[in-house]
C-alpha cells in the first residue's frame, strides 16, 4: 500500500508544532507505539522515544501548536465518503473529571455517568466539544476534525457553533450533522440557521413547535405570528403526517417513521423544521432506549423517511471514538495544571487518532488467538502495527541534545504554594 498520504500528514503535522516540536511529536509517536501504556509517563518507555520521562510533561508545558493550521490539516486529509454517499458529521461533548485538582484553573461541574441512584450526576472537571466524521457502519473509526475545551464563560452551543462554522469553510460538499438532545434547542437552531449544513437533531417529546401563521384576516390589531401548536407528547396536535414509512430494522423488528414539515420555533420563526417521530417495536422501552423518539430535521429537503433511523444510529460512532481516546490513547490520563496544557494534549490525542485512521490500509494485522477472525480490524489492532509503519514512513524529529542534570533548587529558596482555583458553576440556560 502507498504510504504517501500518511507521510505527508506527518510532515505537515510537525509544521503545526511551532515550539518544542520535536518533544511534542515524539510524545504523539509514543502514544501510537507504546505497548499498552497505563499512565502518561509510561509513554517515555515507548521503543522510539529518545527523550526521558520529564520531557513528556515538559512538552505540554513548553510546546505551542498552531490550531488553525492543525484544523486545516485535519480537514485536508479527511477520508472521503463512498461514491454517492454524503459526509456525516457528529458533534458532542465529553467530560474530563478532575474532582481533586484544586490547583487546576477554570473547572466547571460536568456530567458524571454511573452515579449512585439519587446522587447528582456531576463532578468538577472540564468539558470538551468534539466534531468528528462518522464511519459507516458504526464503529470507533471516527475521524477527529476539531476538539475544543468548553470554558466556563461559554456553552457547548457557542463552542460547537464556532467549530462547525470554521470547518464548513474547509469542506468540499454540504454535510449532514447528527447530534443528541443537547443540541435540539432553540438556541442551537438559531445559532446555526445560516450555516450550509443539514442537521438531524434529537429533540424532547415535550418541545413545542408551531405551524405557519394563518393568513391575515383584515381585522384591526397585529396578525398572528404562529399557527396551530405542535407537541410530540400531545397526539391531539399532530394531525396527518406529511410523510410516513413502515418497515423493519436489521433485526426484523417493526419500525415506523412519520414526518411533519413546515414547523418552526417561536424563537426563530424563519427557520423551517421537520419533526420526525421514529417508533421501534424492538426497543427496550427505557429512558435510554425508548419505543418512541423525536427528532428535528433542519436544512434542505429531508431525505426519504426510511433513511432517517440508520442515519441517526451512526451518531453512536462518536461514543466508540471517545472510548478509544480515553481507554487506549490516555486522553484523560495526564494530570496537567493549566487548560492550555490540556488543549495541547487533546490535539496530540486527536493527531494520533487520525493517524490510526490513515494507517488503516497499511496495517498487516497480526491477530491474537482470542481476536475474532471475521471482524474488520479495530484501531487497537492497527495500533499494534504502528511501530513498523512509522519506521517505514519516517519521522521529522531531530535527535535530542543532552544538557546534563539541572542544578536543582538553590539552598534557602522559597517554595511557593500553587494557587487554588474554585469550581465555577454556570448559570442554567432557560428552556426554549
Amino acid at each position: 500500500m502507498d504510504a504517501t498520504t500518511l507521510a505527508t500528514f506527518r510532515q505537515n503535522l510537525y509544521v503545526t508544532f511551532t515550539r518544542a516540536a520535536d518533544a511534542l511529536f515524539e510524545v504523539a509517536d509514543a502514544l501510537l507505539t507504546a505497548p499498552q501504556p497505563r499512565s502518561f509517563v509510561e509513554l517515555s518507555q515507548a521503543p522510539g522515544m529518545q527523550r526521558r520521562w520529564p520531557s513528556c510533561y515538559a512538552a505540554l508545558a513548553d510546546g505551542r501548536i498552531d490550531r488553525m493550521a492543525l484544523r486545516r490539516l485535519f480537514a485536508r486529509h479527511l477520508p472521503r465518503p463512498a461514491p454517492g454517499a454524503r459526509l456525516v458529521l457528529a458533534l458532542d461533548t465529553s467530560p474530563i473529571h478532575r474532582p481533586e485538582a484544586a490547583t487546576v484553573a477554570d473547572r466547571t461541574l460536568v456530567y458524571a455517568p454511573n452515579t449512585p441512584p439519587g446522587a447528582t450526576p456531576v463532578l468538577p472537571g472540564w468539558a470538551c466539544s468534539t466534531l468528528v466524521a462518522l464511519p459507516d457502519p458504526v464503529s470507533s473509526w471516527t475521524y477527529v476534525l476539531d476538539n475544543r475545551r468548553v470554558p466556563s464563560t461559554e456553552t457547548a452551543t457557542t463552542v460547537g457553533t464556532e467549530q462547525l462554522t470554521a470547518l464548513l469553510a474547509l469542506l468540499p460538499a454540504r454535510p449532514v450533522l447528527v447530534a443528541d438532545g443537547h443540541y435540539g434547542t432553540a438556541a442551537w437552531v438559531a445559532a446555526t440557521a445560516a450555516l450550509p449544513c443539514d442537521q438531524l437533531l434529537r429533540a424532547k417529546r415535550t418541545a413545542v413547535l408551531y405551524r405557519p401563521a394563518p393568513p391575515r384576516t383584515g381585522k384591526r390589531g397585529a396578525p398572528k405570528k404562529d399557527g396551530a401548536r405542535f407537541q410530540g407528547s400531545d397526539p391531539a396536535t399532530h394531525g396527518t403526517p406529511d410523510a410516513r414509512w413502515q418497515g423493519t430494522d436489521a433485526r426484523g423488528q417493526a419500525v415506523t417513521v412519520a414526518c411533519w414539515a413546515n414547523l418552526h420555533l417561536k424563537a426563530c420563526r424563519d427557520v423551517p423544521i421537520t419533526a420526525v417521530r421514529i417508533t421501534r417495536a424492538g426497543a427496550a422501552g427505557t429512558k435510554r432506549d425508548p419505543h418512541e423518539a423525536w427528532f428535528w430535521w433542519r436544512g434542505a429537503a429531508p431525505p426519504p423517511p426510511e433513511t432517517l433511523p440508520p442515519l441517526y444510529a451512526r451518531r453512536f460512532g462518536i461514543e466508540h471514538g471517545y472510548k478509544l481516546d480515553k481507554q487506549a490513547l490516555l486522553w484523560d490520563a495526564p494530570r496537567v495544571r493549566t487548560p492550555a496544557q490540556f488543549a495541547r494534549w487533546t490535539d496530540l490525542v486527536a493527531a494520533a487518532h487520525n493517524q490510526l485512521v490513515l494507517a488503516r490500509p497499511l496495517a498487516e494485522i497480526a491477530r491474537r488467538p482470542w481476536d475474532a477472525r471475521y471482524r474488520a480490524a479495530s484501531p487497537q489492532q492497527v495500533r499494534r502495527a504502528m511501530g513498523r509503519i512509522i519506521a517505514q514512513v519516517g519521522t521529522p524529529v531531530r535527535p535530542p541534545r543532552p544538557r546534563g542534570k539541572a542544578p536543582g533548587r538553590p539552598p534557602g529558596a522559597v517554595v511557593r504554594r500553587a494557587p487554588r482555583h474554585p469550581v465555577r458553576c454556570k448559570a442554567r440556560p432557560r428552556a426554549a
